[in-house]
């Protein structure tokens, strides 16, 4: 369970050199920066071309096998796509080789997020720097093709843009909708993360300088995202829900309160 304190074991492909002391290890913290990132950046190579692939894709951490696990307990990813997408097509294809006789694991991916939480002002320009937290996870991608796997996927993502929106939509969905719809699987072998929090930290030579102190400004300028006021569609009857009216004043209160306090130092996942 998420009060052992899992963390992802320190290997070479995901130990942070740089600034290793805003490392993070930890599952429920890198589970929660993924779980509240709008958009996350999947990765990935193909043999059609020399360049590395990077989508912007729509995903959330879950198990299928243990619904309730929390955020602190080993989760896959599942993102969601077009049945037909690139990276569905060459995830089918990676695939295709394991049933061949290649020694496979799926397609291997790696799937950043990331938050900005406040802009670092300080004296010198070099200095400079953003409050945020970041994580990149490593795994292997495979299609689901379970459907009741695929359904938990589905309802998984589109209780992640709104909880408890999946009940409240049209149901059953159609035959059509499943299958135009891609879910990929991703299990993860390691991962790490990278909170910075604080004000700046300016060189000793430019702190004694007075006049430098009296003519810069210096702190954070904090940065948030917030929800406005809810617009109706053209065709809507309904009056706004409680479940979508008080999602948003959390996400806007939780969001503030998390910038405020990284712009004071303290270190922490939404």
């Amino acid at each position: 369970m998420g009060h052992f304190n899992l963390e992802y074991p320190k290997e070479a492909v995901n130990t942070v050199k740089r600034y290793n002391a805003h490392a993070v290890y930890a599952l429920e913290t890198i589970h929660r920066i993924v779980n509240t990132c709008q958009i996350l950046h999947v990765s990935f190579t193909t043999t059609t071309q020399p360049f590395p692939v990077t989508l912007p894709m729509i995903g959330q951490m879950g198990s299928y096998d243990r619904p309730s696990a929390d955020l602190g307990d080993p989760l896959d990813i599942y993102l969601h796509g077009y049945v037909s997408s690139r990276l569905m097509n060459t995830c089918r294809g990676s695939t295709n080789d394991e049933a061949n006789g290649d020694n496979n694991e799926g397609m291997p991916v790696c799937i950043a997020a990331s938050h900005v939480d406040g802009l670092v002002l300080a004296l010198a320009s070099y200095s400079h720097n953003y409050n945020y937290r970041s994580t990149v996870l490593y795994g292997y991608a495979t299609p689901v093709k379970d459907e009741e796997e695929k359904l938990y996927a589905m309802e998984l993502i589109t209780n992640s843009v709104v909880p408890d929106r999946w009940r409240h939509t049209r149901q059953p969905i159609t035959n059509a909708e499943i299958q135009s719809t891609g879910i990929l699987k991703v299990r993860i072998s390691s991962g790490s993360a990278k909170i910075s929090a604080g004000q700046a930290t300016d060189d000793k030579t430019d702190m004694s300088n007075e006049a430098m102190l009296d003519s810069t400004w210096t702190g954070v300028l904090p940065i948030y995202s917030t929800m406005g006021e809810p617009v109706p569609s053209s065709y809507n009857r309904v009056k706004l829900p409680t479940y979508v009216s008080e999602f948003a004043g959390d996400y806007n209160a939780d969001n503030k309160e998390l910038s405020l306090k990284a712009a004071q130092g303290e270190r922490r996942a939404l």
